[in-house]
């Protein structure tokens, strides 16, 4: 059994202010994981009449990312690739002073000790990490041929469980590895090519409004994921919103189209009438609305090339394809004139 020292941060509400407490640890089995550690240090403060250490968890799996917490000023304790509800006491020595802390981000406020409201992720999905096209079932989605490559990024970058240790562990609080996750595994896959460039430009400007920080490029988020994402699905969040922003694909459903939802600012929205006349498939939006086809996607396994079936890419057919016809004319304009230049 080990004796420990915690030193936790208390405060009983988001106005109040906050400070370190000390407790003493006693008989702790190495088997205990750190949250089963806390009940037991929480049984003695009720105990005693003192209120308990307020915490998040679920499952304790590892699965939830519920336990978000930052431990020696790590995000979920010194083990690599481990959650904090996954943490066995025996990673500490005995007679260790070990200090325990919530995330640290603006848009995560603090609801009480350990707790922080991690909504603004709520809301970053809302805003498009779905995919709402008829996909078909289980059996269907089992007859597109997708190559192992793009199988196996995708399930890496949908292990992603939501606990914003990428956000505290980034020294500007930013959510870009868990925005970039989240538009990886559905858009790395063939049912996902409908609405893949709108579903990164939507979740990136949701982030933007949520507060939280940009990317430097630190790699502080890799290092203190439980579930080890590579940074290199936020170099894929990047090509993907610049393309959208660049071809105008990811402004589909505004205008005189309809979208399928608006930015949601609270996840207690009251949801919205519909009209009788309002087609349902039309009033939700989303790809089959804007154009009722289907997508071959190369052989099944290249998600950068979209073509609709029966039909070749038209020219021309995107702004940016006009752009570029433009900047090519005038560059073969001026090398006409050069060389007529050089010939006299």
């Amino acid at each position: 059994m080990k004796q420990l020292n915690l030193k936790v941060w208390r405060q009983t509400s988001r106005e109040a202010s906050g400070r370190f407490e000390t407790y003493r640890a006693s008989d702790v089995s190495p088997d205990m994981s750190f949250l089963e550690m806390l009940d037991v240090v929480n049984e003695q403060l009720a105990g005693s009449g003192k209120r308990p250490i307020a915490f998040d968890h679920d499952c304790r799996e590892g699965i939830c990312g519920a336990c978000a917490m930052m431990i020696d000023g790590v995000p979920h304790g010194p083990q690599k690739g481990t959650a904090a509800c996954q943490l066995y006491m025996r990673t500490f020595r005995d007679g260790a002073t070990i200090l325990v802390e919530p995330w640290r981000a603006r848009a995560f406020p603090l609801v009480q000790d350990l707790m922080v409201d991690r909504s603004a992720f709520d809301r970053i999905i809302q805003a498009g990490g779905y995919v709402d096209v008829h996909a078909g079932g289980a059996p269907d989605a089992n007859d597109v041929p997708i190559a192992k490559a793009a199988a196996d990024h995708a399930m890496d970058a949908a292990c992603c469980i939501g606990c914003g240790a990428c956000v505290a562990a980034c020294p500007n609080a930013s959510a870009s590895l868990f925005v970039a996750a989240k538009i990886a595994h559905l858009g790395l896959l063939p049912q996902g090519q409908p609405e893949r460039d709108r579903r990164a430009v939507r979740m990136v400007e949701q982030m933007d409004l949520e507060s939280f920080g940009n990317c430097s490029w630190y790699g502080e988020c890799q290092a203190a994921c439980p579930k080890e994402i590579s940074i290199d699905t936020i170099v894929q969040m990047d090509r993907d919103y610049t393309r959208a922003m660049l071809s105008g694909r990811g402004i589909e459903g505004t205008g005189d189209r309809p979208a399928r939802r608006t930015t949601a600012v609270s996840v207690n929205e009251p949801p919205r009438k519909r009209s009788a006349n309002v087609d349902a498939e039309s009033l939700l939006g989303g790809a089959d609305a804007v154009e009722k086809t289907t997508w071959v996607v190369g052989e099944g396994t290249d998600p950068n090339a979209r073509t609709p079936a029966g039909r070749p890419p038209a020219v021309g057919h995107m702004r940016f394809n006009l752009l570029l016809w433009a900047i090519v004319l005038i560059a073969a304009l001026v090398a006409l004139v050069y060389v007529l230049g050089v010939v006299r």
